[in-house]
């Protein structure tokens, strides 16, 4: 079966951290979505994500990931994935993980955001963190809960 169509914009918005490559984040997107997408990934830096975080979601603080979902239109998955470069680096640095493979859960976390997985609930936390485990350990990367 071939794989979903993906068309990718990767935006690179701040250099304060190393970003992933456009090859690893469209391998992440494409991991993650079960059919076709139209995704922009923007990688930001801490005050941008905490202007976004304080206007969309009122919290006044940068967060890691933000997803803006479009109407799904097609069936193909429409949004944008905002990502904060220094916090997804200090969070990789305290919890013990590579770069790489934070960025890598984030991008997959957002995706699926993307698709109307949601983590409110305890159910519904429980069975996107399950997925998010199957497509990391997939991909080669451990499981993003299991910190030591």
């Amino acid at each position: 079966m071939p794989e979903p169509r993906l068309r990718l914009d990767l935006q690179i918005g701040s250099r304060a951290v190393r970003p992933p490559t456009p090859a690893q984040v469209r391998r992440w997107t494409k991991a993650a979505l079960g059919k076709p997408g139209e995704i922009t990934v923007r990688i930001v830096g801490s005050t941008e994500a905490r202007r976004l975080n304080r206007r969309y979601r009122g919290e006044n603080h940068a967060t890691n990931v933000l997803s803006f979902p479009y109407a799904l239109s097609r069936g193909v998955v429409q949004g944008d994935i905002v990502l904060c470069g220094p916090v997804i680096a200090r969070e990789a640095r305290s919890q013990g993980k590579t770069l790489e493979a934070h960025f890598a859960h984030l991008v997959i976390h957002g995706a699926l955001h993307l698709q109307g997985y949601e983590h409110s609930r305890p159910r519904d936390a429980q069975r996107m963190e399950a997925l998010e485990k199957r497509l990391l350990t997939k991909l080669g990367y451990p499981d993003p809960y299991n910190t030591p």
